[in-house]
C-alpha cells in the first residue's frame, strides 16, 4: 500500500526528537515538510513532489549528504558507520519528459553575482529519471528511489583498494572488481522521514566481485557479495544571514575555495572561506552575550560507560574556548535522546564504532559548499584503538595495575586520552585543522596527535602524566578568531602570530621527510633531539622489564608478542621528530609584514646533534635485547585466527620462534629509511652548496657509516650493517633521489664493499664481510639485494590502520 508521508508518517516524524533551539528546525506537525513524498512499499517506489520548474528547469535546490549507516568493519577502507560522503549542492532540473539530478559547481562564480553558477564549468548530472506525474499546480513528481540505490558514496572504490577514502564514486574504477549490483540493492520506502528543512531516507546496497580482499574476506560471511545500509541526507538550503569568513595563513583551520572573477585585476581570483558554524549572539554589541542557537554535539548510546562520560567531558573542553570568545552557553555535548535517529541531519554526532582491527578516528563536516557554513559534524571514533593504547600501557606498567583505578591504570589511561580524542575530533568538525607543532610549546592544542607523556619513576615508567586536560592557548586563540567579530580577525591573527605560537598543519607534518623541525606527530617536548634521548631511556627500562608482568591472570603468554612490538618502536616517532632537523627550515604560514620574518635554515650544530641522536637509536646497545626474552617470546598462540593480532607482530624465525635480530633490523629500517628519504638528501645538498659549513649528504653518511659500519664482531652488529647499507644502496636507486645526491650514495656502496673485502677477520665476521662485499660488487646481485622483499622484514603498523586523502575534506 502507499503511504502519503505528508499526512500520516510526516505527523510521525516530526515528533522524532530535536536539538535544543535548533534554528532550522520547528517540531510543531503544523509545519511545512520539505517535501512531499509519497513511499510505496508495495512498489519499491519514493515519489517526491518537486516545485514548479523555474525559466531554466530548476525544480528545487538542496544540499545532500550520503552517510554510511552500517559499516564494512575494515579499517583500511573507512567504510565505518557514520562515514558521510561529500556534500553537494544538488538541483533537479527538468529536461523534457524527465528529471535530471545534477551536481552543481558552486566553487565558480559569476562575476559580481555569487549566487548564481558560472556556465563556463561543467556540472554533473549523476541520474536521470522518467516524471511521474505533472500535477495541475505544474508540480512534478518523481521516482528517486534509484538514485538512492545508486553509489553515491563511492562504496566500490573503496572496497576495491582496501583503502582511500569516500567521495570518488564509480568513475574512480572498482580496484578488485567490486561494482554495484543493483539487483541486489533498494531504497527503503519504510525508511523515509520528512521534517521542515530535511528530508532523511535509507537504501540497502549490495556490491559484488569475484577477487575480494584480504579485509573483506575476513569479515564479511560472503566476501563476494558485501552488503551496506547508505543514509540519504536532503537539506534546506541554510536561511540568509550567514557572512562568510576569509580564511587567514597565520591560523589554522579548513576551508571552502571560491574562485571568483569578479575580483579587481591584481588580486587572486582563488581564495577561501574558513568554515565554521553560525553563531550569532543575541545581544551583538556585548562582550559576553548569549547566542541564539547553540552548537550541540550527542553521543552515541552505544558508546558503553565510562567511555562515554569520557566523550561528553572532553568534547565539552570546547565550552571553554567558546566563554573565553565572549560566548555563553554557545557549545554544550549530550547524550543523543533515545528515539532519536544519529543520521538525521539536525544533530552532530559523535559516534562509537567497532572494527576488526585498529583504525583512525576522525572527524567530518557537512558544510554548504558556497559558503563554508557547517551545518553538522560527524565524529567517528573506534573502539579497537583505545584497545590497543591499553596494550601499550600494559606493556609499559604492570598489567595488574588494570582497573584498579590509580594513576598508572592502563584503562583509566587509555580513558584519558579519549577525552582528548574527543576534543580533537570535534574540534575538526567545528573547524580546526591539525596543529602538529602544538607538544612543542607545552600541550598548546588538542588538535596535536599527543603521546603518552611516559616518566620513569624509581627506574619504573610511570604514567601519572600521560595526557594533558582541557583545551590549550592555541586553542582558545584560534576559537575566538574563528568564531569572534569579522571586524577584529585581522588583529587577532597578527597577535596569535605575534604572541610566537607554533602552527605546522598536515602539509609540513605528516610526512616523515617533512622539513619544518616542529611539525611531529605524536612527538613531545620543546626539544625534540632531547626528548628522543630521554624517549631512548624510557624504552631501555621498559625492555629491561618486561615479561610476564605485563600480562593480566590467566592471559596467554603468547600475547606478550603483540605487546612487546610497540615497546621496542616506542621511539618510532620521535626519531622522526627528531630527525626533522636534519636539512630542517623552520618556516611559518606568514603575511606581508610579519614579525616572524622569512624561513631560517636550522643551525648546522643542531642538525649534527639530531643526526648523531637519531643514529643513537641504532646502536647495538639499543637494539639488544636481554638474553631470556626472545625466548620467552617464542611463546605459540593457539585458537582461531585473530586478524589484529597477526598483522601486529614482527616476522619470526619460523611459528612462533622470536628472531631478534629481525626485531633490531627492523627498527634500522625505520630510522635509516627516516634519515636518507630523498626529499631530506635533497635539502643537504642543497644547503651544503649554499653554506659549506652545513652538513650536507657526504657529511650524513659519514656519520652513518661511522655508526652501523665500524665493527661487526656478533650477529647483531652485522645485521646493522647489512641493514645499513642496503639503505643506502636503496636511497641511490630510488627515483626520487636527486642525481647528485644519488652519485655520492652509491661510491659511498662501493667504497665500503671494497673495504670489506680487505678485512682480516676471521671466522664467520670474515666470512660475511667478504659475502656482502661481493654481494654489493656485482650489479646483479645488488639489485636483488637491495629489493624490498623478501629479505626486507615488513614493519608492524604504528599508525592507525588504514589511509586517507589527508589533504582532502576534514579528517583525523
Amino acid at each position: 500500500m502507499t503511504v502519503r508521508l505528508s499526512v500520516s508518517l510526516l505527523a510521525l516524524a516530526l515528533t522524532t526528537p530535536a536539538p535544543a533551539q535548533d534554528r532550522t528546525l520547528a517540531t510543531a506537525a503544523a509545519e511545512t515538510p520539505l517535501l512531499r513524498v509519497e513511499a510505496a512499499q508495495a512498489t519499491g517506489k519514493i515519489l517526491v513532489t518537486l516545485p514548479r520548474p523555474d525559466a531554466e528547469g530548476i525544480a528545487g535546490r538542496y544540499l545532500y549528504t550520503p552517510v554510511l549507516r552500517s559499516g564494512l568493519g575494515a579499517a583500511p577502507t573507512s567504510l565505518d558507520r557514520g562515514k558521510i560522503g561529500e556534500t553537494q549542492l544538488l538541483a533537479f532540473r527538468r529536461i523534457g519528459a524527465k528529471i535530471a539530478i545534477q551536481y552543481e559547481n558552486p566553487r565558480f562564480r559569476v562575476p559580481n553575482r555569487p549566487d548564481v553558477r558560472s556556465p563556463d564549468f561543467a556540472t554533473s548530472v549523476v541520474w536521470m529519471g522518467a516524471i511521474d506525474r505533472t500535477n495541475a499546480d505544474g508540480t512534478i513528481v518523481v521516482d528517486i528511489a534509484p538514485f538512492l540505490a545508486s553509489d553515491t558514496l563511492g562504496i566500490a572504490a573503496a572496497l576495491g583498494q582496501e583503502g582511500g577514502s569516500l567521495g570518488g564514486g564509480a568513475a574512480q574504477g572498482a580496484g578488485r572488481g567490486f561494482r554495484l549490483d543493483t539487483g541486489l540493492s533498494a531504497a527503503d520506502p519504510t525508511s523515509v522521514k520528512v521534517f521542515p528543512r530535511n528530508m532523511e531516507v535509507d537504501s540497502l546496497q549490495t556490491f559484488a566481485s569475484d577477487t575480494p580482499g584480504a579485509e573483506v574476506s575476513n569479515i564479511a560471511p560472503e566476501p563476494r557479495r558485501v552488503t551496506l545500509n547508505v543514509h540519504h541526507s536532503f537539506m534546506a538550503l541554510p536561511e540568509a544571514g550567514y557572512v562568510p569568513r576569509r580564511a587567514d595563513p597565520r591560523v589554522a583551520g579548513f576551508a571552502t575555495q571560491a574562485v571568483d572573477y569578479g575580483m579587481a585585476l591584481g588580486q587572486d581570483v582563488v581564495f577561501d572561506f574558513a568554515n565554521r558554524f553560525r553563531l550569532e549572539k543575541t545581544d551583538p554589541g556585548a562582550a559576553l552575550s548569549r547566542v541564539k542557537t547553540p552548537i550541540i554535539w550527542y553521543v552515541d548510546p552505544a558508546a558503553p560507560e565510562p567511555i562515554r562520560s569520557a566523550l561528553i567531558e572532553g568534547a565539552n573542553w570546547w565550552k571553554a574556548g567558546f566563554e573565553a570568545a565572549g560566548y555563553i552557553d554557545a557549545f554544550d555535548v549530550r547524550l543523543l535522546p533515545e528515539g532519536a535517529d544519529p543520521l538525521d541531519a539536525r544533530y552532530s554526532m559523535i559516534t562509537w564504532v567497532d572494527r576488526a582491527t585498529r583504525g583512525w578516528a576522525y572527524g567530518q563536516q557537512v558544510a554548504d559548499p558556497r559558503t563554508g557554513e557547517i551545518l553538522r559534524g560527524m565524529v567517528v571514533l573506534g573502539s579497537e584503538r583505545a584497545r590497543q593504547d591499553i596494550q601499550i600501557f600494559q606493556g609499559l606498567v604492570d598489567a595488574a595495575l588494570t582497573g584498579t583505578g590509580g594513576p598508572n591504570d592502563p584503562a583509566q589511561v587509555a580513558i584519558a586520552r579519549l577525552r582528548q580524542l574527543a576534543a580533537h575530533e570535534v574540534g575538526h568538525s567545528i573547524g580546526f585543522a591539525h596543529n602538529f607543532a602544538a607538544s612543542t610549546q607545552g600541550r598548546a592544542s588538542v588538535m596535536d596527535y599527543p603521546p603518552p607523556r611516559i616518566g620513569l619513576v624509581g627506574g619504573k615508567p610511570d604514567l601519572s602524566n600521560a595526557y594533558g586536560t582541557g583545551l590549550g592557548g592555541w586553542d582558545v586563540a584560534t576559537v575566538d578568531w574563528l568564531y569572534g567579530d569579522d571586524a577584529t580577525a585581522d588583529a587577532k591573527a597578527a597577535a596569535i602570530a605575534a604572541k610566537g605560537w607554533r602552527y605546522v598543519p598536515d602539509d609540513n607534518a605528516r610526512r616523515a621527510d617533512t622539513a619544518q623541525p616542529w611539525g611531529g606527530l605524536w612527538d613531545d617536548g620543546t626539544d625534540p633531539i632531547a626528548e628522543l634521548d630521554r624517549l631512548m631511556t624510557v624504552r631501555r627500562a621498559a625492555i629491561a622489564q618486561f615479561g610476564e608482568r605485563n600480562l593480566l591472570p590467566g592471559e596467554p603468554v603468547s600475547t606478550l608478542r603483540r605487546r612487546f612490538v610497540p615497546i621496542y618502536l616506542l621511539h618510532r616517532y620521535q626519531l622522526v621528530a627528531a630527525a626533522k632537523a636534519v636539512g630542517g627550515v623552520d618556516f611559518a604560514y606568514t603575511v606581508k609584514g610579519d614579525p616572524r620574518g622569512a624561513p631560517k635554515a636550522v643551525p648546522a650544530a643542531t642538525q649534527r646533534a639530531a643526526i648523531a641522536a637519531v643514529l643513537r637509536t641504532i646502536s647495538p646497545e639499543a637494539l639488544r635485547l636481554p638474553p631470556a626474552l626472545p625466548l620467552l617470546l617464542s611463546a605459540p598462540r593457539n585458537g582461531t585466527g585473530n586478524r589484529q593480532f597477526d598483522i601486529e607482530l614482527f616476522d619470526t624465525a619460523g611459528g612462533p620462534v622470536f628472531d631478534p635480530l629481525v626485531a633490531a633490523d627492523t627498527a634500522t629500517q625505520l630510522t635509516l629509511a627516516t634519515l636518507m628519504a630523498p626529499s631530506r638528501l635533497q635539502r643537504l645538498d642543497v644547503q651544503h652548496a649554499i653554506d659549506p659549513t652545513m652538513p650536507g649528504v657526504t657529511a650524513l653518511l659519514d656519520a652513518v657509516e661511522g655508526a652501523t659500519l665500524k665493527t661487526f664482531a656478533d650477529p647483531l652488529t652485522r645485521r646493522i650493517a647489512t641493514r645499513s647499507v642496503i639503505a643506502i644502496a636503496q636511497a641511490a636507486r630510488n627515483a626520487a633521489t636527486p642525481p647528485d645526491a644519488a652519485a655520492l650514495l652509491s661510491d659511498r656502496v662501493t667504497r665500503v664493499a671494497t673495504r670489506l673485502a680487505k678485512t682480516t677477520a676471521a671466522g664467520d665476521e670474515g666470512a660475511w664481510a667478504a659475502g656482502l662485499s661481493r654481494q654489493l660488487l656485482d650489479p646483479q646481485t645488488l639489485a636483488t639485494l637491495i629489493a624490498e622483499r623478501p629479505r626486507t622484514p615488513d614493519v608492524p603498523p604504528g599508525d592507525p590502520i588504514g589511509d586517507t586523502d589527508w589533504m582532502g575534506p576534514p579528517g583525523r
